[in-house]
């Protein structure tokens, strides 16, 4: 599951250049009229466009073989690039020629006009990524010392394609012709064969090769030439198409339902990512059929709802065989394949596509829903990698040197580095495995800038810090490497700050307005030593009356959370806030809350940020005092002014 977590995480990097090839690629079909009109601006657009989805699989070998890497820099990327020209380059159907000896290329296999495909550049990515992991720290002899470390990597890259192009010279057939030939089978089975056909096509993205079972039923493989005949109005009327139609409904409607299920899924601080993957997913999409930017957002992330899509697809090709209703398409089977073959003699009722595509964008957007909430899936916006607990999601640390020296802090209490086997992050937190973890001190942790520490099983330990944790990782790579000698943690001011050799403390006030009506009280007083031992910093408490917190000065909004339990604020002087409503309150999720502001919004002193129902804390259970933090200085104090 790690490993598919990761894949898929990789996965999107190539996934996001997508949408923008798409919609070039689909403008460029509109304005030249279906390619029947071409002119020099549509022929410019689908060059660009083409350029990205003609070469997608391309893409995924190194940009897979970039998120795979550990450590990874553009050695692990030129690693995937070379797999990928060895692989195809081997298997292509002029060099298949030589090997064979056959004198006209056309008499090659077909499987290899296919072999550059989405499957063969997620394995060509993996083979990178894998070399790369395996060589890059790689010691040769003093006379091959040239070729050692990264130089080593692409070199080993290349003679393990040469293992695999071998092993798929004679596999790939095998698999290409029983696709082709289970194709043909089902044709035989009527709506019924029509619907398999349509979960199959969806069911093989991940791996490229649904083109095989689409050569059977669009082009002259078997005889159906459903495509071709449909563009040429030479096909039977009603019959024709019957393998295209049910595409557009899902592609125009039911797709872009689910991202809409999706974006409100997403974590409240993740919408804004969310919704630009989404949104341009959905956009390609509905206009021009382009559906892989969406699928890939969520395949690998939740499996099941790829499933639950591959099983509409099914449906949604069964019942369009079954009504009285055919359309086909030159592209793909959105919105502008629609209304240009929509006089094309073989169209039949094209309005009932219409009609079917309302249908299914609810039937889509239910279900995603329910299922995302109901099991709790990560699709954009609610990736594990985003959970941040009751701690915050913004940097406490704005300086290269600071950024070293919470790298040194965290090495050290991690048990050094020697200690961390392996290092690397994702959007918030970072990744680690620990050879011994009972060495992780986690107090010493949040001391150094960490909101939290998990302990996930084994020897993995996640260690969340913020959005800017990709700065972290690399400082403790560079402070772990030697690249950057830093003080020793120790050497630093203890954890109560001032003079450490007479144990005083020099406090720094600051003077804030009361963010909420009540009864101001000591931190200790907090019933969670969290907050009452300062392990996130120092402050004071509010036993609260009132039900609306308000910024205590200017600043800009630092953090949200989806619980609305809590919100965080850089004031304009630097002093980073947490206001925490209640303790444990997140167990409320969100009940009795409402967050008032955005994260990055600009707020001056008294402007609502928050509101809370204290009944329903007090309902629940949970402690009301509302503890006010400052997060990046150990000896502040807090005072609020009349």
């Amino acid at each position: 599951m790690k490993f598919l977590q990761r894949l898929g995480r990789s996965i999107m990097l190539p996934v996001a250049v997508l949408p923008v090839a798409a919609i070039l690629s689909g403008l460029s079909y509109w304005i030249s009229n279906g390619g029947q009109s071409p002119n020099a601006f549509s022929a410019f657009l689908g060059a660009a466009g083409g350029a990205l989805l003609d070469n997608m699989a391309l893409l995924f070998a190194v940009g897979i073989a970039i998120g795979m890497a550990r450590k990874s820099d553009g050695t692990s990327a030129l690693a995937g690039l070379v797999s990928w020209l060895v692989v195809t380059t081997l298997l292509k159907p002029e060099t298949v020629a030589l090997y064979t000896g056959v004198a006209n290329v056309n008499e090659v296999d077909p499987a290899f006009l296919r072999v550059q495909n989405v499957f063969i550049g997620i394995i060509c990515g993996l083979i990178g990524a894998y070399c790369y992991n395996r060589f890059k720290d790689t010691r040769l002899p003093d006379a091959l010392s040239f070729f050692s470390g990264k130089r080593s990597v692409a070199i080993v890259t290349a003679g393990v394609s040469l293992v695999v192009a071998t092993a798929l010279y004679f596999i790939w057939p095998f698999v290409y012709g029983g696709l082709v030939v289970f194709g043909e089978w089902i044709v035989t089975l009527g709506p019924l064969g029509t619907g398999i056909y349509g979960f199959l096509n969806r069911l093989l993205i991940p791996v490229g090769l649904h083109h095989a079972l689409n050569s059977v039923f669009w082009f002259d493989v078997a005889g159906i030439n459903d495509l071709n005949n449909f563009l040429s109005g030479e096909g039977t009327y009603g019959v024709t198409g019957q393998y295209m139609t049910g595409f557009f409904p899902i592609m125009m409607f039911g797709l872009p339902g689910a991202a809409l299920a999706m974006y409100l899924t997403a974590k409240t601080t993740r919408k804004k990512l969310a919704y630009g993957i989404l949104f341009a997913g959905a956009v390609s999409s509905f206009f021009v059929g382009v559906t892989e930017p969406l699928e890939f957002a969520f395949m690998f992330l939740a499996p099941v709802l790829y499933l639950v899509h591959a099983v509409f697809m099914g449906i949604s090709m069964a019942i369009s065989e079954i009504l009285p209703v055919r359309m086909g398409f030159g592209f793909s089977g959105g919105f502008v394949d629609l209304v240009l073959n929509w006089m094309n003699p073989m169209a039949q009722n094209p309005w009932l596509i219409l009609v079917m595509g309302v249908f299914w964008f609810f039937i889509y957007f239910a279900v995603f829903y329910f299922f995302i909430k109901r099991f709790n899936l990560k699709t954009p916006g609610r990736e594990d990698d985003d959970i941040l607990g009751d701690g915050t999601e913004f940097d406490t640390h704005s300086k290269d040197d600071a950024y070293n020296m919470t790298a040194v802090r965290f090495i050290d209490a991690l048990g050094g580095k020697e200690n961390i086997t392996d290092l690397d992050n994702c959007a918030t937190r970072l990744r680690m495995e620990i050879a011994d973890v009972s060495q992780v001190d986690d107090v010493a942790l949040k001391r150094a800038g960490a909101a939290g520490t998990m302990k996930t099983g084994g020897h993995s330990v996640q260690v969340v810090y913020g959005t800017n944790v990709q700065f972290v990782k690399d400082a403790m790579e560079r402070v772990m490497s030697g690249e950057v000698v830093m003080p020793t943690a120790d050497a630093e001011p203890g954890p109560q700050g001032g003079d450490t050799a007479t144990g005083t403390r020099t406090r720094t006030t600051i003077t804030l307005r009361q963010p909420v009506a009540g009864t101001v009280v000591q931190l200790s007083a907090v019933p969670d030593p969290t907050f009452a031992q300062e392990i996130m910093g120092p402050g004071v408490a509010i036993e609260p009356t009132g039900s609306v917190v308000v910024a205590p000065a200017d600043g800009t909004v630092g953090a949200t959370f989806e619980t609305s339990h809590a919100v965080a604020l850089v004031l304009d002087d630097g002093t980073e806030l947490l206001i925490h409503v209640g303790i444990d309150t997140v167990q409320m999720k969100g009940d009795g809350f409402r967050t008032l502001v955005e994260k990055g919004a600009r707020v001056t002193a008294g402007t609502p940020l928050l509101e809370f129902d204290l009944r329903k804390i007090a309902a629940a259970g949970h402690p009301a005092i509302t503890p006010v933090i400052v997060l990046n200085n150990e000896d502040a104090q807090i005072e609020f002014s009349e």
